[in-house]
C-alpha cells in the first residue's frame, strides 16, 4: 500500500511551490493560505501589526502564510468557518466544539508559525553559508504534529487518548482584548478574547491537564477574571518546559484509515513525567504573564511556600474578590 502521509521532515521540503499537508506540487508559489484566520486578523486588526520570529526579527502578521493547495485548503476553509461562528457566538459555543476540530484550527496556527520559522531559518543558512542546526527532538516533535494534523484531511483515529488536549475556560475579558502566545519548543498555544479563552497543549497525551488537575477542578464551571486566567496559563507554560518525556507514536495504516496510538510515557528509568518545580522560576514566569498588572517578582514569591495567588485564597478555596481591573 502507498504511504498516505506526507512527511516533509525526510528531505527538509519547505518551499512555496509544495502544499505544505499533501506534499502536492503547486501550481504557482503564490498559492497559499494564511496562517492567522483572516477573520481574526480584521477583526484585531492584526494584518500589518509585527510578529516576533525566534531569530528577533519581526514581520506583519498576514505575511505569515502556508502553501496550499486548493483541497487542502478547502478542508482548512471549513473547520475556520465552524471555529469562526463559534467564536463569534462566545464561550458556550466555543467549549461545545469537538476536541479535534478546536485542535486542527489550533495545530494549522502553531504548525504554521514553525513551517514560517523554519523558512526563515533556512533563508538565515543560505545568508550565512553555514548549514542549518535544527534539533532532532524537535523534528520528531514537528514530524508528529504534522502527520497527525493530516488528520483534517486524511481518515484518522487516536487511539486510547488523543495526544492533544484543548481547554476551554470562560473568560471576562475586556470587550477589546487579543491575546496570542505559543512556545512552539513545547507545542503549546493560548488564546484569550472576546469572552473565552483557550491552552491547548498539542503533544503530551492529555498529562498536564492531569498534573494540574487540583486547580483546573477549582476553576470548573467559574467565569474567570482575566489575572486568574493568566495563573492558570502560566502554571500550564511553566509545567510543560518542566515535561521531560519525547512522547512517541505508532502509525498504523490501512487502505481506510490511520490509527495513531501513543507509547507509554514511563520508561525503564522510572524518572518522574516532570520536572521539579521550582518556585522562584514558576514566579519569574508568573511575573511576566501578570506583566499587565504590574506584580514583581519578590512579591509572587513572598512566601516561597505560597506564592501570590489570584485562584486561591487563604484556605484553598476559589478567590471571587479579585479587586484588579481588566486586562
Amino acid at each position: 500500500m502507498t504511504t498516505r502521509l506526507y512527511n516533509p521532515f525526510l528531505d527538509f521540503k519547505f518551499d512555496s511551490s509544495t502544499c505544505f499537508l499533501t506534499g502536492e506540487k503547486l501550481a504557482s508559489a503564490d498559492v497559499s493560505i494564511q496562517v492567522f484566520p483572516v477573520w481574526m486578523m480584521r477583526t484585531f486588526d492584526l494584518e500589518d501589526k509585527p510578529f516576533k520570529l525566534l531569530d528577533e526579527s519581526f514581520v506583519p502578521y498576514k505575511q505569515l502564510q502556508l502553501p496550499c493547495s486548493s483541497s487542502s485548503a478547502i478542508a482548512f476553509e471549513q473547520v475556520e468557518s465552524v471555529v469562526e461562528r463559534a467564536m463569534e457566538n462566545g464561550f458556550a459555543a466555543v467549549k461545545d466544539l469537538p476536541q479535534e476540530t478546536l485542535f486542527h484550527w489550533v495545530a494549522k496556527i502553531l504548525y504554521g508559525v514553525v513551517f514560517n520559522e523554519i523558512q526563515a531559518g533556512m533563508r538565515q543558512a543560505v545568508l550565512s553559508g553555514e548549514p542549518m542546526n535544527f534539533s532532532q527532538a524537535l523534528v520528531h516533535k514537528f514530524r508528529n504534529l504534522h502527520g497527525m494534523l493530516q488528520s483534517i484531511a486524511v481518515p484518522m483515529e487516536f487511539e486510547n487518548k488523543n495526544p492533544f488536549t484543548v481547554q476551554v475556560f470562560e473568560v471576562d475579558n475586556a470587550e477589546d482584548t487579543f491575546l496570542y502566545r505559543d512556545e512552539i519548543n513545547t507545542l503549546i498555544f493560548s488564546l484569550r478574547m472576546k469572552d473565552f479563552a483557550i491552552i491547548a497543549t498539542l503533544q503530551d497525551n492529555g498529562t498536564n491537564a492531569i498534573y494540574h488537575d487540583e486547580i483546573l477542578a477549582k476553576v470548573e464551571g467559574k467565569k474567570l477574571h482575566p489575572v486568574q486566567f493568566e495563573e492558570i496559563c502560566a502554571r500550564f507554560f511553566y509545567s510543560a518546559y518542566l515535561f521531560n518525556r519525547l512522547p512517541e507514536y505508532t502509525y498504523m495504516e490501512t487502505p481506510h484509515k490511520v490509527f495513531v496510538e501513543p507509547m507509554p510515557l514511563n520508561d525503564w528509568t522510572l524518572k518522574p513525567i516532570f520536572d521539579n518545580w521550582v518556585v522562584k522560576t514558576y514566579g519569574q514566569v508568573l511575573e511576566s504573564f501578570w506583566k499587565p498588572w504590574g506584580f514583581l517578582l519578590f512579591e509572587i514569591i513572598q512566601n516561597p511556600e505560597k506564592p501570590m495567588s489570584f485562584i486561591l485564597d487563604e484556605n484553598g478555596d476559589f478567590r471571587t474578590d479579585i479587586g484588579l481591573a481588566k486586562s
